[in-house]
């Protein structure tokens, strides 16, 4: 039995596409004698003529991923995707590296380790990109001698003796 045009009628009364369109297979009599609109309005009143809800792209797949980003999976190497620039903009960076440098200055000035002219100077080569990181500043400091000798004695040390550990940082547990 041919049912293409109460197909159509149908979709175009439900907005929706032919495939959707289902018919009662006990009445499919009355459905091929509908030949207008008003008879395929009057069947789905009726629920001879029906509509298949949609298929949709489940997110369960996507929502595992991007639980699993947030917990610091999926990150690596062979999932980046664009330059390291893109991920991370250069300009971020060097304002990442020139806060924590002026931070590490001002620290030690406060210290005592520094005159304020040394921090002075420093103070203006970490602005124009002289140093690469902290340890650098420390290295640059170490050579030149640039460290206040009778500094008070109850201040911490410029950097921690090479045979000491460095405290291992607690892993926090991820959120559920």
């Amino acid at each position: 039995m041919k049912l293409t045009l109460q197909k159509r009628l149908a979709s175009d009364v439900m907005k929706c596409s032919p495939k959707r369109v289902i018919f009662d297979p006990a009445s499919l009599e009355d459905v091929k004698e509908a030949i207008t609109k008003q008879d395929i309005r009057a069947l789905i009143r009726e629920g001879t003529i029906m509509i298949l809800p949609e298929k949709g792209v489940s997110r369960a797949r996507a929502n595992k991923i991007r639980h699993q980003k947030k917990r610091g999976l999926k990150r690596g190497v062979g999932s980046r995707k664009g330059k390291k620039t893109a991920r991370t903009p250069a300009k971020r960076l060097w304002i990442n590296r020139v806060r924590s440098q002026r931070a590490f200055l001002k620290n030690i000035l406060e210290r005592g380790v520094v005159t304020k002219e040394t921090y002075k100077d420093l103070y203006g080569k970490v602005g124009g990109g002289f140093f690469r990181s902290k340890k650098h500043i420390q290295i640059f400091m170490e050579e030149r001698n640039l460290v206040v000798k009778d500094r008070k004695p109850a201040s911490v040390p410029v950097r921690a003796p090479k045979d000491a550990k460095p405290a291992k940082a607690k892993k926090v547990p991820a959120k559920k």
